[in-house]
C-alpha cells in the first residue's frame, strides 16, 4: 500500500502547476517564481484550509494573479544556470553563514503529528500547521482516513489491527464532532451574530472539545520557510531520528530542496560530513537512553501537578532592573546591580513603568532586558495542548516520549453533548493498540495515542518570551487546554517565584473566556472580509 495518496490534476491545471512548484504528485514540494507576499498569503490560508497548497492555489490564487508572463517557466526543471553562478560564488567566499542567505519556502503534506514536531524543532524557522479546530479531520484523502500507514507496521502481524482500530477511532470522532457541534448550536443562542460567524464559532468550539480523540497519526499539512542553514541542520537531526517516518520525510525533503538550493545541502549525504554529523546525534541519543534506562528505568513516577515552577532566579527581578539600566548608563553591571539592591519600593517600581511603558495591546513589549530572567516549568499536560506550545520557538522546550500511561482529559462539554462513553472507548481502544505495538514497533507505537492523553514536557524561557508566549496562549480564542497551562504559569510566576512586578507587566494575560471561545476572532474575520468587498 503507498504510503501517500498522490493528487490527480487536469492537464491544464499541471501547465499552471509545473511554473511554480518543484513536482506534482509527491507530498513534499518547494515553491518557486511566486513573489514573497503571495507565497506567505499561501502559508497563511493553509493552515486553515482542508485542501492540499496545490488545490488551494489553483482554487483561490491563481484568478487573481497574473500569470501569463510565466507560460515558459518549468519549476520541475533544475535551474542549472543559476546553480552554476552561485557555485562560483560560494566556493571564492563561503563559508556556513551564506546558506543563511537563501531561503526556501517548502511544503509538507501527508506528515503524521508525531513527525510535525520534528520538523518543527528549529528555531530560525517559520511554519504554519494545519489547524484541529477550524478542519473537521474526518474527511477522506483517496478514500482513507487521514492517518500515517507505516509501511512496515502494515506488512507485520498487526498491520490489520492498525487500520481497523485508527478508522474505529476516526468514526468516533466523526460522530462525536457532529453530536457535540448539534449540541452547542441548540445550547448558545445565535444573537446578533451573522449565520456564518455563528457556524463558524460553534465548529470550532465542538472541535477544539473532540480534537483529542483523534491519534497522533493524523496527518497534517505544514508550511516551513527556512533558510539553507537551517533546513541542513532539520535534515541532519531527521536523518538520525529513530522514526523510519522522519528518515524517509528527510529523504522526500532533501530531493526537492537541491532542486532549488543545492549548494546549502551538499554536505547533508556526503558520508564523512553530514553522514558522520547524523551518527554523532544517533550515538548520543541511544547512550544516553541506554544509561537513563539502566538507573532510572524501574522508578516509580511520582504524582505532580499539571504545571510545576521547577527553576527559577530569586533575585531575577533586580537583575533585570539593572539590565534596564545598563544601556543608559556607563557603569559595569556588578556596581549598577549593587545600587539597584539599594533602591527604595518607589524607585524600583517607577523604573519598571518607565521601561515597559503603556502596552495598548499585547504585541507592545519591552526590550531585552526582560530576558535577563528565566523560568522553567514541568508540565503535564494533553498532547493536544503540548501541540500549540511546542510552536514557541525562542525558549527551550522538550519532551518525554508520548504513551497513554499518565491518563487522558476529557473536556466538559464531551459529558455535557452526552458521547463521554464513546469518547471512553476511543481513549481505550487507543491505550490497547499502544501496548500492542509497543512490543516489536517501539518507535511506531505512538502513532496510536489519541491527543487527550498526556505527556509530560520541560519549558525553560525568559521573562519577554514569556508575556508573548503566555498573553497569547490565554487569549480569550484560545484552546481551553493550553489556556489553563498559560494561566498556572503567569500564577506561578507572581506567587512562587514572587516576582509580583514581573508578572504585573503582563498586562493582556485573560482570565475569563467567553462561551463561544472564537466568536470575536470571527466577527473581526467578517469585518475584514465586508470593508473589502465595498
Amino acid at each position: 500500500m503507498a504510503v501517500y495518496v498522490p493528487e490527480s490534476f487536469t492537464s491544464d491545471e499541471a501547465d499552471i502547476l509545473r511554473r511554480y512548484f518543484t513536482n506534482l504528485d509527491g507530498p513534499v514540494f518547494a515553491l518557486v517564481n511566486l513573489p514573497e507576499v503571495v507565497k506567505g498569503a499561501l502559508f497563511a490560508r493553509y493552515s486553515r484550509s482542508p485542501k492540499s497548497l496545490r488545490r488551494l492555489f489553483l482554487d483561490e490564487f491563481v484568478g487573481d494573479l497574473d500569470i501569463s508572463g510565466d507560460l515558459s517557466v518549468d519549476a520541475t526543471i533544475g535551474l542549472d544556470r543559476a546553480e552554476e553562478l552561485y557555485e562560483r560564488v560560494f566556493f571564492d567566499y563561503g563559508d556556513d553563514s551564506v546558506a543563511q542567505l537563501g531561503g526556501v519556502h517548502l511544503a509538507c503534506e501527508q506528515a503524521s503529528n508525531i513527525l510535525t514536531k520534528v520538523l518543527e524543532w528549529g528555531r530560525l524557522m517559520s511554519y504554519l500547521e494545519q489547524s484541529t479546530r477550524y478542519i473537521a479531520y474526518d474527511s477522506r484523502l483517496g478514500g482513507r482516513y487521514r492517518y500515517y500507514r507505516d509501511p512496515a507496521v502494515l506488512a507485520g502481524p498487526l498491520g490489520t489491527r492498525y487500520v481497523g482500530d485508527l478508522d474505529r477511532i476516526f468514526d468516533s470522532y466523526s460522530q462525536c464532532a457532529d453530536t457535540v457541534t448539534e449540541f452547542v448550536r441548540n445550547t448558545v443562542p445565535r444573537g446578533d451574530n451573522s449565520e456564518f460567524v455563528y457556524r463558524m464559532a460553534t465548529k470550532a468550539k465542538a472541535l477544539d472539545a473532540v480534537r483529542g480523540i483523534l491519534p497522533a497519526a493524523a496527518t497534517s499539512n505544514v508550511g516551513i520557510y527556512g533558510t539553507g542553514q537551517a533546513f541542513e541542520a532539520l535534515l541532519l537531526r531527521m536523518r538520525a531520528s529513530a522514526l523510519p517516518e522522519a528518515r524517509d520525510y528527510a529523504d522526500l525533503m532533501l530531493h526537492e530542496l537541491r532542486k532549488v538550493i543545492p549548494s546549502f545541502l551538499r554536505r547533508v549525504d556526503i558520508p564523512d560530513r553530514g553522514g558522520r554529523w547524523s551518527s554523532y546525534l544517533t550515538e548520543t541519543r541511544t547512550g544516553t537512553k541506554a544509561i537513563v534506562d539502566d538507573l532510572f528505568g524501574d522508578a516509580p513516577v511520582d504524582v505532580a501537578s499539571e504545571v510545576e515552577l521547577v527553576d527559577f532566579d530569586p533575585e531575577a527581578e533586580d537583575k533585570l532592573l539593572a539590565s534596564i539600566c545598563y544601556t543608559h548608563s556607563s557603569l559595569p553591571e556588578h556596581q549598577l546591580l549593587e545600587k539597584v539592591r539599594n533602591l527604595g519600593v518607589d524607585e524600583k517600581v517607577s523604573l519598571m513603568r518607565a521601561y515597559v511603558g503603556e502596552r495598548e495591546n499585547r504585541r507592545h513589549k519591552p526590550g531585552r532586558a526582560f530576558e535577563r530572567s528565566f523560568y522553567r516549568f514541568d508540565i503535564l499536560s494533553d498532547y493536544g495542548a503540548f501541540r500549540d506550545m511546542q510552536r514557541h520557538r525562542m525558549l527551550t522546550i522538550e519532551w518525554q516520549r508520548l504513551t497513554p500511561n499518565h491518563g487522558y482529559t476529557r473536556p466538559e462539554l464531551v459529558d455535557e453533548a452526552g458521547v463521554g462513553a464513546q469518547f471512553d472507548e476511543a481513549m481505550h481502544r487507543s491505550a490497547g493498540l499502544y501496548d500492542a505495538l509497543n512490543t516489536d514497533f517501539s518507535e511506531q507505537a505512538p502513532y496510536a495515542v489519541s491527543m487527550a492523553y498526556r505527556m509530560r514536557y520541560s519549558m525553560q524561557f525568559n521573562a519577554r518570551e514569556a508575556m508573548h508566549m503566555l498573553e497569547l496562549r490565554s487569549s480569550p480564542q484560545g484552546h481551553p487546554s493550553y489556556r489553563r497551562v498559560a494561566l498556572e504559569m503567569h500564577r506561578l510566576i507572581a506567587e512562587k517565584a514572587g516576582h509580583h512586578a514581573i508578572a504585573a507587566t503582563m498586562t493582556h494575560m485573560t482570565t475569563e473566556a467567553p462561551e463561544l471561545e472564537r466568536l470575536e476572532a470571527e466577527r473581526r474575520a467578517e469585518a475584514r472580509r465586508d470593508a473589502a468587498d465595498s
